[in-house]
């Protein structure tokens, strides 16, 4: 490929022929430097860069804070869900900018990603929240160098989560027990707004998001199952449905005799309350409402962990149910397979890794089996 070097001004310039568009020859031609042979060397580089991976790239003066809008504008707001494109906004908004945001993203090297990475750790941030910086660091500076061409290289390729003593890891969930259940329930029984998500999450295992985007149609008497298709996604003051997490996530749960009979008689309860209010009932086709119609939503859910927490001083909060509901599951003998299915998991490493605090129910249920398999 031929290509040459030229002045212009003060400085001097490279420039080479790329390939034809529309059958026209495309010229590429770039400032080389302040001498004749920095635009030679300058030139030759960007040869064989061309012909190795077909565009030269001249690496942007883009600040990183300018590139992360950039990044979240152009792939976030369009690949992931609200959630997480909030979580996202957080992540890039309260870390990455105040840290880096005033450097040129071609400055940042991979010691100073780990610097970052090992700040937050000292500053005691959670195995799981350093992982989601590293995630978000990851993906944003691969996709600078690709397909974006603002860098030539990724900083982040080598960089890695500190190491976390596993020896003193909190490895026990939110698990209540079936008798703070009861007092949880005693609490806010058969009427309070908050009786039948309650009752939904601990049946079940739903996730909050779900339990408050359940609406009837979902639900299926007949074959007493519970169709999850649905989420609530709140926008402000504004109430949207959205997809469940994962495409796993959209499942059919069976529901027992109990949980049947409280749907159902809450389904009726439900019509006796929009007769009595009439019009001043706000009239929907969610499951979970307050007496006049009101949608019971996550932020309504706070609500019930505050009280259960400081009025009841049971540790708590509504995901516990989720982490029950498993738990109780496994230690009466469920199938692991069959308890990833009801909770939606992805993949059963993800059920078996959450629920590897073998309690003492299944501890003592394992050392029995292995004694029973000794006297036969």
């Amino acid at each position: 490929m031929q290509g040459g070097v030229r002045k212009r001004g003060d400085n001097w310039y490279y420039y080479f022929e790329a390939g034809k568009v529309n059958g026209k020859r495309k010229k590429i031609e770039r400032k080389g430097g302040k001498s004749k042979k920095e635009a030679q060397i300058a030139l030759r580089n960007a040869i064989a860069e061309f012909e190795q991976k077909g565009n030269p790239i001249v690496e942007s003066n883009v600040s990183v804070a300018d590139y992360f809008d950039y990044w979240f504008k152009n792939y976030v707001l369009i690949n992931c869900k609200y959630n997480t494109q909030q979580y996202y906004r957080g992540i890039i908004n309260n870390h990455i900018k105040p840290y880096f945001g005033s450097y040129k993203l071609k400055q940042i090297t991979s010691k100073s990603l780990q610097e970052f990475l090992n700040k937050k750790f000292l500053d005691g941030f959670s195995k799981s929240s350093i992982a989601n910086f590293n995630g978000v660091l990851q993906k944003a500076f691969r996709m600078a160098v690709d397909p974006y061409n603002f860098i030539k290289n990724n900083p982040a390729s080598t960089i890695h989560i500190p190491k976390f003593d596993e020896s003193v890891k909190d490895n026990k969930l939110k698990i209540i027990s079936r008798d703070d259940f009861e007092k949880i329930i005693d609490r806010f029984p058969e009427g309070s707004s908050f009786y039948i998500p309650l009752q939904i999450a601990f049946h079940t295992g739903m996730r909050a998001s779900e339990v408050c985007g359940l609406t009837w149609d979902y639900v299926d008497f007949e074959k007493r199952i519970i169709k999850v298709r649905q989420i609530i996604v709140l926008k402000g003051s504004t109430i949207e449905f959205g997809t469940p997490k994962t495409s796993s996530s959209n499942r059919d749960i069976l529901i027992g005799e109990t949980l049947f009979n409280i749907l159902k008689k809450h389904k009726d309860n439900q019509e006796k309350n929009k007769q009595y209010y009439k019009e001043h009932y706000i009239s929907s086709n969610f499951v979970c409402t307050k007496e006049n119609g009101q949608v019971i939503t996550m932020n309504t859910l706070k609500y019930l962990s505050r009280v259960v927490n400081y009025e009841l001083c049971i540790n708590f909060n509504f995901h516990s149910l989720r982490h029950t509901h498993a738990t109780m599951l496994l230690e009466s003998g469920a199938n692991p397979k069959d308890v990833q299915k009801r909770l939606g998991h992805n993949r059963i490493s993800t059920t078996l890794d959450t629920y590897t605090h073998v309690t003492e129910t299944m501890e003592k249920s394992t050392i029995d089996l292995f004694e029973k398999f000794l006297k036969k």
